[in-house]
């Protein structure tokens, strides 16, 4: 079975980590995602931001050794909240499933919440083996897909 691991992100990683992020179908299935994810300054200022802030967690995710995605969490109004992206090339191998089993042992706050767009299945299949449960909806403007879309709101106690 391949192995999934979390480390800290390291400088070199940004390339691969933009990359991932720009991928089309990716970007689409995310729909929450930044304005242009072709704007390479844009993303270097978040992740500098993102890098920089105490109270927050990032952590790269990978399988075998190889960098894959990542992971993270951050404090909205005062709640936490977590995200992650893990490449195409690994979706359906319980990659996800298996970073964020990972990273909920490196987060010990609760409650911790999350969000996905309310189509994207596979996001939320891998909230729900984590034990997240849907605690609203709301109806937000998706930048990947320019329109209005319900996105779920979860949350772990």
């Amino acid at each position: 079975m391949a192995e999934v691991a979390l480390r800290p992100i390291e400088d070199s990683d940004l390339d691969a980590l933009f990359e991932q992020m720009r991928d089309p179908e990716s970007v689409r299935m995310a729909a929450f995602t930044a304005e242009d994810p072709d704007d390479r300054a844009a993303f270097d200022t978040h992740m500098a931001e993102v890098r920089a802030s105490s109270d927050g967690t990032l952590r790269v995710v990978t399988l075998d050794g190889r960098l894959v995605g990542s992971i993270a969490g951050f404090v909205v109004d005062g709640d936490t909240e977590i995200t992650y992206w893990i490449d195409r090339s690994a979706w359906g191998r319980g990659v996800a499933t298996r970073a964020l089993a990972l990273f909920l042992d490196v987060v010990a706050v609760r409650p911790l919440h999350a969000r996905a767009a309310a189509d994207n299945l596979g996001s939320l299949r891998v909230l729900h083996k984590a034990d997240f449960r849907v605690v609203g909806t709301e109806v937000s403007h998706a930048p990947a897909r320019d329109a209005e879309i319900e996105e779920a709101v979860l949350r772990l106690d």
